[in-house]
């Protein structure tokens, strides 16, 4: 199982809009078939700093998963909202790999 963190680098004076793009991926990215853990928007620090991330079984997986977000509806219409209202200044993915014992387990 691979983690996807993204990291936005978003306009700190569009946090509303921030706040309904992950909203309606909160909806979208678990249709589409990965595990969303959630999305985080900037609260005290760093006030353009935000993060989307959610668990898929491969990077195959992970392109498929892509397809049909891109050609979900909410999908193409979150992608269309971010590019009209240019709150995203940049975005990062990167895809981790769990190497520890999950918090509450035993070994």
């Amino acid at each position: 199982m691979l983690t996807c963190v993204i990291r936005y680098h978003i306009d700190p004076t569009k946090k509303d809009q921030f706040t309904q793009y992950a909203r309606n991926w909160g909806q979208a990215i678990p249709r589409c078939g990965a595990g969303l853990i959630g999305y985080f928007a900037p609260h005290e620090g760093s006030s353009t700093l935000a993060y989307g991330i959610y668990t898929i079984p491969s990077l195959a997986e992970y392109e498929a998963y892509r397809a049909r977000l891109a050609a979900d509806p909410l999908g193409q219409e979150n992608y269309a909202f971010a590019q009209a209202e240019n709150f995203l200044l940049r975005e990062d993915r990167t895809f981790l790999k769990l190497v520890s014992t999950p918090h509450g387990e035993s070994q």
